[in-house]
């Protein structure tokens, strides 16, 4: 994987857990979903003029994402409402990588070399020992396992949806600003039928929370779409699983998590799958 490949994807993934990170320090979880999907859909409004329309054989894939991710947003949602940063995010991330391999390896050939499984093994290792540190601190709550299975499952199809999409579609910033344009209109249609758009007053008091989350979300899924354009699929989806490691950081410093050994363990094991990824 070549250098600035690598850098683009740790970017990602610092901005991927920085907006999720404010989805579970909010106390309306699914308003400022809403309000964050909103968020990113503006921001498209600015690119959308000047790029090209993404080519006809890719609206098929970017329809079925746009549908994947409203089931995801809301999945993310309920998750942060019940669970830890720390236990939901590494669970729901960490299952979703090898399932990828996998599944690329299964239906396009794409498999990676026995280095880039080693780290694989490794990034994914780390993520269940971050788990496993809530297991042992007892703050696992068996009520968010559900949500959580489920949201990595929809991790998993919507990155081999999108993986292939956004190579048809032959330009991975037009791709993205399609996707989250859409997927914004119909989670606001979704929510006007359910009665549930979030007040004027908290519209209001909350836009820069999804204006700054928006941006973050859509920088950081089109920096990785990006990347799947120049480096196998299955290594950018494991490489930025990273960001399990700065959310963390952030659940420590932000949101007054306690760091332990266990962590600590699990930052250096998905670091050392970081470097093999690297040096392949």
């Amino acid at each position: 994987m070549p250098l600035e490949v690598l850098l683009i994807v740790l970017l990602a993934a610092l901005l991927h857990a920085s907006w999720n990170a404010l989805i579970r320090a909010s106390s309306h979880n699914l308003q400022d979903t809403c309000l964050l999907v909103v968020g990113a859909a503006f921001w498209t409004l600015f690119l959308i003029p000047f790029l090209p329309l993404p080519q006809s054989e890719s609206w098929n894939y970017l329809a079925l994402s746009v549908v994947l991710h409203v089931i995801y947003f809301v999945l993310l949602a309920v998750c942060y409402r019940f669970g830890q940063l720390s236990f939901s995010y590494p669970m729901m991330r960490g299952i979703a990588p090898v399932i990828t391999a996998l599944a690329m390896a299964l239906l396009y050939g794409e498999s990676p070399s026995v280095g880039a499984w080693l780290g694989i093994g490794c990034i994914c290792g780390g993520i269940v020992l971050l788990s496993g540190d809530a297991w042992r601190a007892k703050s696992l709550d068996w009520a968010t396992v559900g949500p959580v299975l489920a949201t990595a499952a929809i991790i998993v199809c919507y990155t081999l949806v999108d993986g292939h999409g956004v190579r048809l579609a032959g330009h991975a910033l037009a791709y993205t600003s399609w996707l989250f344009l859409l997927t914004a209109a119909v989670f606001i249609v979704l929510s006007a039928l359910l009665g549930r758009i979030a007040s004027w007053r908290r519209t209001r008091i909350q836009w820069a929370r999804g204006l700054v989350g928006g941006a973050c979300s859509l920088a950081s899924y089109g920096l990785v779409l990006w990347a799947m354009m120049r480096a196998p699929i299955a290594l950018v989806a494991a490489l930025r699983e990273t960001s399990v490691v700065i959310a963390a950081i952030i659940a420590v410093c932000c949101l007054g998590e306690r760091l332990t050994w266990l962590r600590v363990l699990s930052i250096c094991t998905v670091t050392a799958g970081a470097v093999v990824i690297k040096i392949i």
